[in-house]
């Protein structure tokens, strides 16, 4: 892969809180920014409502002022050319008050949110977006709204070129997600280590066996060996959230057991019938 044919190439990362860049894509966003090609995140929240320990606050006024520290750091070990805030506020998880506050994110229209997306859009000029599965990952009402925001704002983009910018439309749009054979896997090797895999996670919140019965298609697959120690470094950033132990325990013998690849679903233009891509921007380059 020539560097030199990337320079003018730009991914745009539209996500929710602080550590879903590193936790999730982040191979991806560093194996690009890695090889010349400019890219972005949006962070809709700064993870007000995360469960950080009172050790992680010392030095710092706010659990949104830590995390958005976190995330710094992390865009840096990333290689990220910038990072954009929606300044909506964490939701929680499904069920929580904090869905219901006047800020929340998962209270906002989605159409008031994909105009500041869109507005992104067309000023950074991505010719590829991502952001999560339709289902966020684990069902996350922050992440579904962000994933439904997004597309409506790539919509957007398609609809109306951007004046001055010689008609610029964004050209693809991915989703990442969990391939479910992987799935399927942990949620028999969970009980093997007395976890059950219908509570899983820091909180016990997230029911890994329910996800593994959604099925959705891998169209992409980004192998991101080149920078996975990036990667490690950007989680272990999260500290608060748990980053440090990423690459420890049952969390990284499963990681580990993935192997270095990020799976996404091409949402747009459509797929080819049969075809596995291994650039997104396959198609694209010069």
């Amino acid at each position: 892969m020539n560097q030199d044919n990337n320079q003018n190439l730009t991914l745009l990362s539209v996500l929710a809180h602080p550590d879903d860049e590193s936790f999730g894509m982040g191979g991806t966003l560093a194996h690009y920014a890695h090889r010349g090609v400019s890219v972005h995140l949006i962070c809709a929240t700064r993870g007000e409502v995360g469960d950080v320990d009172p050790q992680y606050l010392r030095g710092f006024n706010s659990i949104a002022e830590r995390r958005e520290h976190e995330l710094r750091c992390a865009a840096e070990k990333l290689g990220l050319a910038s990072v954009h805030f929606l300044d909506y506020r964490d939701s929680g998880m499904p069920g929580s008050a904090d869905n219901h506050h006047p800020r929340a994110l998962a209270a906002a229209p989605i159409e008031q949110v994909a105009q500041r997306i869109w507005r992104y859009i067309e000023e950074l000029k991505p010719q590829v977006v991502l952001t999560f599965d339709p289902i966020g990952g684990y069902r996350h009402p922050d992440h579904i709204a962000i994933h439904k925001a997004t597309v409506q704002a790539f919509e957007l983009a398609i609809e109306h070129p951007a004046e001055g910018a010689g008609g610029y439309r964004p050209q693809k749009l991915y989703f990442n997600t969990f391939p479910r054979g992987f799935l399927k896997f942990v949620v028999k090797f969970l009980p093997l280590f007395g976890q059950d895999p219908h509570k899983w996670g820091r909180n016990n919140d997230i029911d890994i066996a329910a996800l593994a019965n959604e099925e959705f298609p891998i169209h992409a697959v980004i192998n991101y060996k080149d920078v996975a120690d990036q990667k490690a470094e950007a989680s272990a950033c999260h500290a608060s959230q748990g980053g440090v132990g990423m690459s420890t325990g049952l969390l990284g013998l499963a990681m580990r057991l993935v192997g270095n690849n990020d799976n996404f679903i091409r949402a747009y233009p459509p797929p080819e019938s049969g075809r596995r891509e291994r650039d997104l921007f396959i198609d694209l380059r010069p």
